[in-house]
C-alpha cells in the first residue's frame, strides 16, 4: 500500500535546530506540520521559509502537545520528530521505500545522539530505540513528562529500520544542567501525580545507582570525558527530582494538615 506521509514536530524557541530537522524530511514528507508553543526567537520565520504549516498552541504538557499536534497532520500516517532531531541519509532511504510499500503499523529506529560534539554510543545513550513512524489511527502518546513514548494498540506489529535519527541534544553542559533542571521538575510533579514518593533512602541510593549503571554497566566510560560527565548528570538530574519530590510531599503534608 502507497501512503502520503506527515511529519508532524513540536517546537519552541528552536532556531537553532528546526531547519537542520525540517531539510532532512523534505524529500519524504508530503505534510510537514509545526506545532510551537508560541517562540519568541525566529523558529516561525524559518519554518515558513522551509515550507511547513506553522501552528501555535498552549503548552501542557510534552505528550499532551504530542497528541494535540497529531490531530493537525493531514494524513494518518506520521513521522514524529523533535526541533533538534534528523534523519541520516539511510534512515530516509528507508522510510522512502516504506511510503511505496507500507506493511506494519509502526516502525522503530536507533537514535545517536551528538553531545557537545562529540557522538555518544554507551551511557545507554545509544541504540536509544524509538517508535517514531506510525499509523496514528493505532495508537497515542504516553509515559510520565517530560519523557513520552508513543504506544501502539495491542498486538501492534512493528519493524526495525536501519539507519540513525541524529539527536542533537546538548551544544554546552550549561544546556544540559539548565535542561535537567527543568525536566527534574515536570517529572517530580508527574510523579506525585501518579502517588509515587520519595524519601532520604531515595536520595541517597536512587543516583548512585543511576551512575553506576550509566557509566559502568551502560560502559559510559568508553565515551572518555564526556561519558563521565553525562554519566555525573544523569545521577544529578535523578537526585533533584527525588528532592524535588519530596519537597512535594512535604509541601502536601503540611497543607493537609
Amino acid at each position: 500500500m502507497k501512503i502520503e506521509l506527515s511529519v508532524v514536530i513540536i517546537t519552541f524557541n528552536e532556531e537553532k535546530n528546526i531547519a537542520r530537522c525540517l531539510l532532512s524530511v523534505k524529500d519524504i514528507a508530503d505534510d510537514i506540520v509545526v506545532v510551537d508553543s508560541f517562540s519568541t526567537d525566529k523558529t516561525k520565520e524559518i519554518c515558513l521559509q522551509h515550507g511547513a504549516r506553522f501552528i501555535e498552541h498552549a503548552f501542557n504538557g510534552h505528550i499532551e502537545q504530542k497528541n494535540w499536534a497529531i490531530t493537525q497532520a493531514q494524513f494518518p500516517f506520521i513521522l514524529s520528530l523533535d526541533a533538534d532531531e534528523a534523519l541520516d541519509d539511510t534512515l530516509k532511504q528507508e522510510i522512502a521505500s516504506i511510503k511505496n510499500h507500507w506493511e506494519f503499523d509502526g516502525y522503530k529506529m536507533n537514535r545517536l545522539t551528538n553531545y557537545c560534539g562529540q557522538w555518544i554510543k554507551h551511557c545507554g545513550w545509544y541504540p536509544d530505540t524509538k517508535l517514531r513512524l506510525w499509523d496514528s489511527r493505532k495508537g497515542r502518546w504516553q509515559g510520565i513528562n517530560p519523557h513520552d513514548r508513543y504506544e501502539l494498540n495491542e498486538n501492534a506489529n512493528i519493524k526495525h529500520l536501519k539507519g540513525n535519527i541524529l539527536h542533537y541534544s546538548y551544544y554546552t553542559i550549561e544546556e544540559h544542567y539548565k535542561q535537567l533542571e527543568y525536566f527534574s521538575s515536570i517529572s517530580a510533579k508527574a510523579m506525585h501525580g501518579l502517588q509515587k514518593n520519595s524519601s532520604l533512602l531515595h536520595l541517597l541510593f536512587k543516583p548512585l545507582a543511576k551512575f553506576i549503571k550509566a557509566y559502568l554497566i551502560k560502559r559510559g566510560f568508553l565515551d572518555g570525558k564526556n561519558g563521565f560527565i553525562i554519566s555525573k548528570l544523569m545521577a544529578y538530574e535523578t537526585f533533584l527530582k527525588y528532592k524535588k519530590l519530596l519537597h512535594i510531599q512535604k509541601s502536601s503534608s503540611s497543607s493537609a494538615g
